[in-house]
């Protein structure tokens, strides 16, 4: 097996999921590697050393995985931009397109005070739609978004560009052409 020195090393693709013509970046791979792990997290954080980071917030649901280890690196607090009915206090909401359908995410509507610097985290960046709507979200709270951080860019997909033209800095470790 060849040595993976990589954080794409480490994603396996499943050709046809969730249906026929769609390549899945699966990052569970990744995850379960301690080491591919490790690299990915140190990846994501070596950006923002020095900045001011309040919080880290994770978009459902494998940002949390990230966000969480993320926050623990720069001992700050973490809070997850969940789907629509599953958070339990009382919160905000923001729907959004996904590439196949709609859906709501949701966030406490304490969970970040004004003026906190804030750094969004998910897996992986497609449309855009999902970290839209996190961003679209924090700013409602008044937090300012230091940037987003994702493993994974699918280019073809223009999520990128879209969170760019919002002014948003987007910092990926790896892309993949194709959808």
């Amino acid at each position: 097996m060849p040595k993976k020195t990589s954080v794409q090393d480490y994603i396996r693709t499943i050709v046809d999921f969730p249906h026929e013509g769609i390549m899945f970046r699966d990052v569970t791979t990744l995850f379960a590697d301690p080491r591919g792990f490790r690299m990915a997290i140190d990846q994501m954080l070596h950006p923002y050393a020095g900045e001011q980071i309040d919080k880290v917030v994770g978009l459902e649901a494998r940002g949390f995985i990230l966000g969480g280890a993320i926050a623990h690196q720069l001992s700050v607090g973490f809070v997850p931009i969940r789907k629509k009915g599953k958070l339990p206090g009382t919160t905000i909401s923001q729907d959004y397109k996904l590439e196949y359908g709609e859906a709501i995410v949701e966030i406490h509507d304490d969970a970040i005070q004004p003026g906190e610097k804030i750094l969004v985290v998910d897996d992986l960046l497609a449309t855009g739609g999902t970290a839209e709507a996190g961003i679209k979200l924090i700013e409602r709270l008044g937090g300012e978004i230091v940037s987003c951080s994702f493993i994974v860019d699918l280019p073809d997909l223009g999520g990128r560009k879209r969170l760019e033209e919002m002014g948003m800095d987007a910092h990926v470790l790896c892309a993949f052409e194709g959808e």
